[in-house]
């Protein structure tokens, strides 16, 4: 598969796993420089790191500051909101995740605001009433900055809808992530102009995601590993069409050439990928990466040259 360039919407490179730590247990040396390796020459270009609290987001920037090639959010997850109340001073914690974005901005590194919205299926980490609060208070964020949003939803469609709506003049573009939902939730959000859907290993589990997947227009559509969770699993409905494997050893037999066993990574895009490609029935594989990468570029790396280049070569293929 020559050709084929991707971009990974969403890593936890915060996470443990990829500093070796696996239930708080150290099982190999930090190898995120490896994971890099591996995921530039899978056809990998660009990354971004997922923040899903102040201090992940600070960790992300600090991650991305370390290669050009990679990019991060800044944003509260819905399950983690608490600790906007929990700092004692929720303006003063908005204002720092504001001056962070900023900061980030200026870096060229922070691309959009998030992981923000809500999680319906993880209540015991933050009720519904304070992730509601926190999620549509995001929205200045975006206003302010001007970024687009990397969103964050599920078991929650009418209410996460019913925020979006009310205030979708304050965000310029948004893509939801990780996407689970149905058919009915697919279109509900792809209603909204400018939304797209980010979809992953958990995007593609059983015959029924594979159908809403078909149904969801590529134009719209951004692909991600969500790593170092989401992987796609041999019991997934979607793993026969799955071309690329790289060798794989358990964590207690770490080996620099080989993926880990049960931690997912950003070179495994490219089975999301082949994935999309499969259910959709597309052959072109080097065509559907294109349209997602320029999706991509659109909304997170608009000042992306070589993407507008390309997308003025492409002219004959899209209105």
């Amino acid at each position: 598969m020559a050709g084929i360039r991707m971009i990974d919407i969403a890593v936890n490179f915060t996470d443990g796993m990829f500093k070796g730590i696996y239930h708080g247990k150290q099982c190999h040396v930090s190898d995120i420089a490896t994971v890099l390796n591996r995921a530039w020459a899978a056809g990998v270009t660009r990354i971004i790191v997922t923040g899903g609290s102040l201090e992940e987001s600070r960790e992300a920037l600090a991650i991305a500051e370390t290669d050009g090639r990679l990019f991060c959010t800044v944003g509260v997850h819905p399950t983690r909101c608490k600790e906007f109340e929990e700092s004692g001073d929720p303006e003063k914690h908005f204002q720092a995740l504001l001056s962070l974005a900023k900061d980030g901005i200026q870096k060229g590194k922070v691309v959009a605001i998030g992981e923000c919205g809500l999680d319906y299926d993880r209540l015991h980490f933050c009720p519904a009433e304070i992730q509601k609060k926190y999620f549509e208070k995001q929205f200045e964020l975006a206003y302010i900055t001007k970024l687009p949003m990397f969103l964050h939803m599920r078991e929650a469609a009418a209410d996460f809808c019913e925020i979006v709506e009310k205030n979708k003049d304050r965000f310029t573009a948004g893509v939801t992530h990780s996407f689970t939902g149905s058919m009915d939730d697919s279109i509900k959000l792809l209603s909204f102009d400018k939304m797209y859907i980010g979809i992953n290993g958990c995007s593609l589990k059983t015959t029924e995601n594979l159908d809403v997947v078909k149904g969801i227009p590529i134009e719209r559509m951004m692909i991600e590993t969500d790593s170092p969770y989401c992987e796609i699993k041999n019991t997934h409905a979607g793993i026969g069409f799955v071309k690329s494997t790289w060798p794989s050893k358990k964590k207690e037999k770490y080996d620099p050439e080989c993926i880990v066993k049960g931690r997912n990574e950003p070179c495994l895009v490219k089975q999301v990928l082949e994935v999309v490609a499969g259910c959709k029935g597309i052959n072109d594989v080097a065509n559907l990466s294109r349209t997602i990468y320029h999706n991509t570029c659109r909304i997170f790396f608009p000042h992306d040259l070589d993407s507008a280049a390309d997308a003025l070569l492409a002219g004959g293929n899209s209105s």
